[in-house]
This record gives C-alpha cells, structure tokens and sequence, in this order.
C-alpha cells in the first residue's frame, strides 16, 4: 500500500513552491511586457502556461510544472488539514487553513491545465471561463446571489491580508535565510504580497459585482483584472507596477521553494491529526 513519508510530502511541497513561482514569473512577465509595448500578453494561468508551448521543450517545462503543482495542491491540502504549520484551532485559524485547503483545490485544478496543454490539448475556453462558470451555477441556486456577494467580500478580505502583509507584514515568516538573501528578499515578498492583493481585492469586487446584476458576466479573474488595470488612465503604469508584482511574488516562491520551514506529517500523523481537526470542528 502506498505510504507518504514525511521527507516525500517535503520534497513534493518544495517542488510545489517551484511551480507556482514559475507561474507567477511567467504571468508576471508577458503582462510586463505588454504594458511596456515589447509584446507578451497581460492574460492569466492558463495563457502563461500556454506560452510555454511555442518554446523549446516547452511540453517537457509544462509536464514538470504540472508534477510540481500537484504536489503543491497535495501539501496545501493536507497543511491545511493537519495544522502543518501549527495555526491553531482558532475562528481565524480555521478560516486560514480552509483557505489553504481551497488553494490546494484551485492549484489541482490548475495542474491538470499545464497537464492538458502538456498533452497538446489546448481547448477553446479562455481565463476568465472557469470562474465565470462556476459563478454561474452559484448565481442559479437559491440564495445564490447572496452566496456569491459573500464570496466576493471574502476574496476581497484576502486582498486586504495581502496588501497589509505586503505593507508591513513579516513576509519572512518560516523561511531560514543567509543573510545575502535576506537583504533583498523582503523587499521582493512585500511587493508579490501587495500586488496579489490588488488582484484579489479586484476579483473580489467583480464578484459583486455579479451578485448585484445577478450576471456571471461581470465577474473576471486575474486576466480580466490585468486588463481592467490596463484600461485605466496611466493604465501602462498600474499593470507594468502589478505586473512586477507579480514577477516579483513568482521570484519570492522559489525563495520558498528553496529555505522554507516545512514540518510535513507522515501518513498516520496525518491521519491522526485530521481526525482530531474534524472532532474539533464537529464539537463547535
């Protein structure tokens, strides 16, 4: 039967790490590019991932992003699950690793992408479709507008946490750096953090958005975000500031990837320690 060892889950998180700064290097760098006017495009995941494609080896570069984005959502999920980094059991704790466990869902997801177009499969649908969809069949059940509004201030709030990590946050936490990398690294975390909550804040309102004209319409992801930036006056300068961001969040995850504390469980600890989270949850 198989057995994930604890040293297995690591190497599979640090991979993980790997891959969403490569993603992130990627969207952050064609979007660069675009507002600069030196080409690249200012799309999401899925074209970033796609570019890919047109380069040397590029089905090769998206199998191993696709094998390190599994194990990130892996390791999301069960860091999440089993209180890995030992958040606690509190409401805002909870709330953390819920959202951990969410964005283990989300990059499984965005995994199974990079395998496709790996695969050649590029299909039709573009960036923004996935969240569109979903928000479609939110909007049709009942209550449905209401629940989409709440997830649009969700997400807002997310944003919030990140521009204030970005601000003042200890973008450091959990990671044992020399010092040659320290001198820089905090400058690079602060400015991903912030600008990935520029693009959650706006997502988020987008939400609203759809809630309030009960349209999936409104709603956009990060693509439709980077594009609203680029439509604004002085729009070159807002998406080339984001876009750097961005870059600069991909560069910050393979810091990650690399000095990151990750005390992962082995399998029965986990199983123990999920057992024990879902008791609490219950008992509540």
């Amino acid at each position: 039967m198989f057995r994930l060892e604890r040293r297995t889950l690591e190497m599979l998180a640090r991979a993980g790490y790997g891959a969403r700064g490569v993603v992130y290097c990627l969207v952050g760098g064609l979007a660069v590019l675009a507002a600069v006017g030196a080409g690249g495009q200012a799309g999401g995941n899925k074209s970033a991932l796609a570019a890919l494609l047109d380069q040397p080896y590029g089905r090769l570069w998206l199998g191993l992003i696709a094998v390190g984005l599994v194990g990130f959502a892996l390791w999301r999920i069960i860091e999440g699950a089993t209180d890995a980094d030992r958040c606690g059991s509190s409401a805002t704790a909870l709330a953390q690793r819920a959202g951990h466990i969410m964005g283990g869902i989300v990059y499984g997801g965005l995994a199974l992408t990079a395998a496709q177009l790996a695969l050649g499969k590029r299909g039709e649908s573009g960036d923004d479709n996935a969240i569109q969809d979903w928000t479609a069949w939110l909007l049709s059940k009942p209550l449905g507008q209401w629940l989409t509004g709440l997830i649009g201030l969700v997400v807002i709030g997310v944003g919030v946490a990140f521009l204030r990590k970005g601000w003042k946050g200890d973008v450091l936490e959990r990671l044992s750096l020399p010092a040659e990398v320290r001198r820089w690294a905090v400058a690079v975390g602060r400015l991903g953090f912030a600008a990935r909550g520029v693009v959650f804040g706006l997502v988020g309102a987008f939400l609203i958005l759809a809630a309030v004209h009960s349209s999936s319409a409104e709603v956009k992801g990060l693509a439709g975000a980077l594009q609203v930036l680029r439509e604004q006056p002085y729009g070159w300068v807002l998406l080339a500031v984001t876009a750097a961001g961005l870059f600069a969040f991909g560069v910050f995850g393979l810091v990650q990837a690399r000095y990151r504390h990750i005390d992962a469980p082995d399998a029965e600890e986990a199983t123990s320690k999920l057992k024990q989270t879902v008791a609490r949850v219950m008992s509540r």
